[in-house]
């Protein structure tokens, strides 16, 4: 079914409007795709329509809070097997294509604060950020139900892409004031293009990117998010909201229990995709933080590798009943991985559609809900 962004909001909000929310996030890993076609899945399975995923309409916001280089990727070697380039950042990145979709970065531009001065302006703000022809557009689209959504760049993630993680987790220690200096650049862009794009369209969704955390758990503590991260959110948190955001959410993989009460201190209010392997169990999160915080995903997507009885075991456990009435869109916990069988992934749609009380499936469509 296709949502538009009053009910979307409505139903992140807590208010029952009738239906739970059922949707595919990311869609399948890399392989999986030639697998089911082995295993008889027709085009549109393979292509994810076949499924009549919920998702609700939506539009980016052309207001660019990030870096802006001025560079193109190069292509400094190719073969069958590997892909090496260098991007806009001038790292050189390397792809190794028969197992992977993203390229890793094998240096980074950022080693002292001298090394940030030069790059700064990648991130300080200019008027061509914002591009005033598309934001009528998409005001256009808003009042015809489009959920409206501008990113801010990661307060820990985009450090990360200038550093490497090693190099950051040392550099809140060894270079806390280019750290600190990072923040208030990101903050000071980020709040003048909000101001631009917030005059001509309402904003509804301010999303971040992190991926900080792995299955033991996050790479920094709340004392470094409250100091470093925090004040940034939150500021650019007050002018998302005067400009009409009611919804703030963050995408980190890994075990983010830690961090999840710092988080929301600063105003984030969904955490996705909520990984069951790394810890993240989203039926004791609502235990916990009841109708403060929404949830996108927690739903195994290992199980799906297993038999149809620990598939319907999970369902059951997180389709229970504190899950339902508003505040849960299910979904997979992250990218179908491989090894999932067509067969298995028909049962756990129709056996979720049937535990949500969703009409069978009729329709086609599906729109990535990863945002």
């Amino acid at each position: 079914m296709i949502w538009q962004r009053d009910r979307y909001i409505s139903h992140c909000l807590f208010e029952y409007t009738g239906r739970e929310m059922f949707c595919e996030l990311f869609g399948p890993l890399y392989h999986l795709e030639a697998e089911w076609r082995r295993q008889g899945a027709s085009e549109k399975e393979i292509a994810m329509t076949a499924f009549n995923w919920d998702y609700v309409l939506y539009t980016f916001l052309p207001g660019s809070t990030g870096a802006i280089t001025g560079r193109g990727t190069e292509v400094l070697e190719d073969t069958p097997e590997v892909r090496i380039t260098r991007d806009p950042m001038g790292r050189t990145m390397r792809l190794f294509k028969n197992s992977a979709t993203i390229p890793l970065p094998m240096d980074y531009p950022v080693k002292t604060m001298d090394d940030w001065l030069k790059i700064k302006h990648w991130y300080t703000f200019r008027e061509e950020r914002v591009n005033r022809e598309a934001l009528r557009q998409r005001k256009e689209l808003r009042d015809k139900g489009y959920l409206t959504i501008i990113s801010v760049p990661g307060g820990f993630d985009e450090p990360r892409q200038l550093l490497g993680e090693e190099n950051l987790c040392c550099a809140y220690y060894d270079e806390p004031e280019m750290i600190a200096d990072m923040m208030e650049t990101f903050t000071d862009t980020a709040l003048k293009v909000l101001d631009r794009v917030g005059d001509m369209v309402p904003i509804d969704n301010l999303i971040v990117h992190e991926d900080m955390a792995g299955k033991s758990g996050p790479l920094i503590g709340p004392n470094l998010v409250k100091e470093f991260i925090a004040p940034y959110y939150s500021r650019v948190w007050d002018a998302a909201k005067s400009y009409g955001a009611k919804l703030f959410s963050q995408d980190s993989d890994g075990n983010m229990n830690p961090l999840i009460d710092a988080f929301m201190e600063c105003g984030v209010n969904c955490f996705y995709p909520l990984e069951p392997a790394a810890g993240m169990d989203m039926v004791a999160l609502r235990q916990k933080y009841g109708k403060k915080l929404y949830m996108k995903g927690g739903i195994d997507k290992h199980t799906l590798r297993k038999d149809k009885d620990a598939i319907r075991a999970e369902l059951e456990y997180k389709m229970s009943s504190p899950m339902l009435g508003g505040g849960t869109i299910f979904a997979l916990d992250h990218r179908i991985p491989n090894g999932v069988s067509i067969e298995n992934y028909r049962y756990y749609v129709n056996l979720g559609r049937e535990m949500l009380g969703l009409e069978p499936i009729r329709d086609e469509g599906w729109m990535r809900m990863a945002f």
